[in-house]
């Protein structure tokens, strides 16, 4: 753990997660299995960086263990028969309050910048722009489920949110203390190579990701009949 975090952030970031995997796992038909993977991912990834494995500089660089398995999953849920799956259980209805999880993880990400554990640029006084989808989202979920808003504008939103979280985890990534690093020098992205903000690449991004792209791909398809 980062020494001066105060505790109530680590539990706040803690909750979140439970939060995102629950709402991602009651949005989804409850899929016993893949919350299984999920949490033993989760898991996994919270022993390693308790353990100090994120912590040791080499080659190749120990942040590639969390960001690379999650870009194949990411990349095997977008499969044909995955896509399917989402279009058959996604609960579209209330998928959009989903996304509200990310005004807590924009407050932990002030805390740990105020901390030093990461730098200006992830937070919403720097290019983090994340926090207004997270703001903007229980309105959208409401509008859409007293049946006002069609599904090009639902379309449109998610590319939008998409194209905001993928941003910052462009910038988040490259701000982490690597060979690859272009950003941060001053105050690099520290907080992801230890317990519990390792879940932020491992477990929190890929869920919200994953919900933006399969919404736009199923919602693709109702639009074109």
């Amino acid at each position: 753990m980062i020494s001066n975090v105060p505790s109530w952030v680590e539990v706040l970031f803690i909750l979140t997660t439970v939060l995102t995997v629950a709402l991602f796992y009651f949005l989804n038909s409850r899929p016993k299995l893949l919350l299984a993977i999920i949490v033993g991912y989760g898991i996994l990834q919270s022993v390693l960086a308790n353990a100090g494995f994120y912590q040791v500089d080499g080659f190749p660089p120990r942040p590639l263990f969390v960001l690379l398995p999650t870009f194949f999953v990411l990349v095997y849920g977008l499969t044909g028969r995955r896509v399917a799956w989402a279009e058959k259980n996604r609960n579209l209805k209330y998928s959009y309050f989903l996304h509200t999880i990310r005004i807590p993880v924009e407050i932990v990400l002030l805390q740990l910048f105020l901390a030093g554990a990461v730098p200006e640029l992830m937070t919403f006084e720097g290019r983090n722009f994340d926090i207004l989808i997270g703001i903007i989202a229980p309105f959208v979920g409401y509008i859409f489920m007293q049946g006002r808003m069609a599904a090009k504008s639902l379309l449109v939103w998610n590319i939008v949110g998409l194209v905001f979280v993928l941003f910052i985890v462009v910038n988040a990534v490259l701000s982490i203390s690597t060979p690859f690093q272009l950003f941060g020098f001053d105050q690099p992205n520290v907080a992801v190579n230890y317990f519990p903000f390792v879940l932020l690449p491992a477990v929190i991004v890929p869920i919200v990701i994953y919900t933006h792209l399969s919404d736009i791909l199923i919602l693709r398809k109702k639009i074109s009949g």
